[in-house]
């Protein structure tokens, strides 16, 4: 036997040579063990079990721990609905400029959404370099494009549906069909809020009206009531939270005091019922809200050189309204509201009118457009980052999904593009002046590291110190999550 012997006792024994070699690669096995360790690689430290919020149900938006250490404390979503044209505004195309008015290659009759494609066409807007970085944006969004040394941009974002309702819903619940939880909804229940007085989630509508799927965007789908958005707007605040003159501010109180009280005795007698717990802390926190409330939405304190920075005092009444709803929501994130989800574009007007969608005449739709969302959300970036927000605030601009970089058949106007767009990020933990992927040259699909939302939502949660292969919600016999089973943090636009 070379490496073995057997001892008079009966056991095997290593001979010398065997004992050197075993010693040697072992002394290996551990240095790659150590390694693995390290980098959190081990099957023993690859836990993927649920971790499962820690909810008080007499408090259950109370401030909770999570799972890693945050970049991030609160998040700004910047929602355009309609679909805005990354390729008018952040994906500058040179081919496009060179191609324009021949047919895309490859494309013969291609069919999209609303039927045949013509010829590739240019953007009618500009693209200048900006900044130190010489990041090229559109002329379209000067204030925003003066901020490109801030921003961090994602040029291969994909969907899974070219149609608006199920787009919306992709990139706010992750998933195309209603009756999921908005992202809003589970980081609230991830964490709750740092605001005892307001909700934890807060979704602000265009002056103009609500998105096309609405409620859903902010909705708690299966998670329990009380972590679903709470929607108002600047100029339409929540209704009904006047005390009536007849009854003064001690009475009001010693109410809502006792109430409190019969409330608390009801609980106790329900130990776990969390719809009560919720119904009871909605109620709670409505009333916490008619103090706090009404003074959030109160945008009379602002100096007069903020309400110009916003431009709340421009001849166009709907770019006003917005410019107070980005002072509202710079309110809310400063007074420790979690998540804000903040829109620009409403169905309510009519296909093109009030959103994004530019089919038919792309130009004259993005002119309106454009100077509605320019000034007014570059100046909450600028506010955010002057009062020292923006250091733990994410602020994220997404839209449902992209446009095609030919017009329609008969058309001045982009059809739908689910293949590539682009999406950014602001703020805390993440890199500024930064590109990551890219689509191909005509801007038609994304071609290089190819993003997902679901790698948006990983993404965003990560940066809140929450991992998404963690943070679920058994439903249905089905361990639910926001990225459902997909998903990738995008580590390489990590700060």
């Amino acid at each position: 036997m070379d490496d073995l012997t057997l001892s008079n006792a009966g056991r095997w024994l290593l001979n010398r040579r065997s004992f050197l070699q075993h010693t040697g690669t072992g002394l290996g096995h551990i240095a790659l063990l150590s390694l693995l360790a390290k980098q959190g690689l081990l099957a023993a430290e690859k836990d993927r079990s649920p971790i499962r919020p820690s909810i008080r149900p007499e408090a259950p938006l109370g401030a909770r721990p999570p799972h890693f250490a945050p970049k991030a404390k609160r998040v700004l979503v910047l929602f355009c609905s309609g679909a805005c044209s990354h390729l008018e505004t952040w994906d500058y195309k040179p081919e496009l400029i060179k191609r324009h008015g021949q047919p895309m290659p490859g494309s013969d009759k291609l069919i999209t959404f609303q039927g045949e494609n013509g010829n590739l066409s240019q953007s009618p807007y500009e693209f200048k370099p900006r900044g130190q970085s010489g990041k090229y944006i559109s002329e379209l969004v000067p204030n925003l494009a003066a901020l490109a040394d801030e921003l961090c941009f994602i040029h291969s974002m994909t969907a899974k549906s070219n149609t608006h309702g199920p787009g919306e819903n992709q990139m706010s619940t992750g998933f195309t069909l209603d009756g999921f939880p908005s992202m809003g909804a589970w980081i609230s229940y991830a964490l709750g809020t740092e605001a005892d007085d307001l909700p934890a989630f807060v979704a602000i509508p265009d002056p103009r009206g609500v998105p096309q799927t609405g409620p859903n965007n902010w909705s708690a789908g299966f998670l329990p009531a009380v972590f679903q958005g709470t929607a108002f707007n600047a100029d339409k605040p929540i209704p009904n939270l006047a005390t009536p003159k007849e009854i003064s501010a001690t009475a009001d109180r010693s109410t809502r005091e006792f109430l409190k009280f019969l409330n608390g005795e009801h609980l106790r007698k329900n130990p776990g019922d969390t719809e009560l717990s919720a119904r009871i802390a909605s109620y709670e926190l409505a009333a916490k809200m008619q103090l706090r409330a009404a003074e959030v939405s109160d945008l009379s304190g602002e100096s007069a050189a903020t309400k110009e920075l916003y431009g709340v005092n421009d001849a166009n009444k709907v770019k006003a309204a917005f410019g107070r709803n980005c002072i509202l929501a710079r309110r809310l994130l400063e007074r420790g509201v979690r998540f804000v989800q903040l829109f620009n574009g409403s169905y309510a007007m009519g296909e093109g009118v009030g959103n994004w969608d530019g089919h038919k005449t792309l130009k004259q739709q993005y002119d309106v457009h454009g100077p509605i969302l320019d000034q007014p959300a570059a100046a909450l970036l600028k506010d955010l980052k002057a009062r020292g927000l923006l250091s733990d605030t994410l602020v994220v601009w997404v839209t449902e999904f992209g446009r095609m970089p030919t017009f329609q058949k008969g058309a001045s106007g982009r059809d739908h593009n689910p293949k590539g767009f682009t999406t950014w990020l602001t703020g805390a933990g993440v890199k500024r002046a930064f590109s990551y992927g890219a689509t191909d040259e005509f801007g038609y699909q994304a071609v290089e590291n190819v993003a997902t939302i679901y790698d948006l939502h990983a993404t965003i949660l990560h940066l809140l110190g929450l991992d998404h292969e963690r943070l679920t919600f058994y439903h249905n016999g089905t361990e639910r999550r926001l990225t459902d089973v997909h998903g990738e943090v995008i580590r390489e636009i990590l700060a």
